[in-house]
């Protein structure tokens, strides 16, 4: 188990920031970095009488955009698709309290 645990932990330690931020990409005369969003979790398991249980991991990465180059400057460029994406929870939990608070409101 302690093998497994330290495989684990090995090939994890790429993860971070060096993922979310991509490497400078000179395209057309113009250095861009890709942006993603990065999310990873896994888990184990356990033995016990009745057996041994398993474990698993999994993760998702979502492009966000590109950093570029403006008249010397910084500034980003979203993906609109994944902005879109990434903001549909947050649109649908506020739409619900807008309309749970008229519903209450009106009472």
């Amino acid at each position: 188990m302690a093998d497994t645990l330290a495989s684990l932990a090995d090939s994890f330690k790429n993860m971070g920031v060096s993922r979310a931020y991509g490497t400078p990409v000179n395209l057309g005369g113009e250095e861009i970095v890709p942006v993603a969003l990065v999310s990873f979790g896994f888990g184990g398991g356990t033995e016990s009488e009745e057996g041994a249980s398993g474990g698993g991991g999994g993760g998702f990465v979502v492009p966000l955009g590109v950093y570029r180059t403006v008249n010397g400057r910084p500034a980003f460029r979203p993906n609109t698709i994944a902005a879109l994406v990434c903001l549909f929870p947050l649109v649908s939990v506020a739409a619900a309290a807008v309309r749970k608070t008229v519903r209450a409101v009106r009472r």
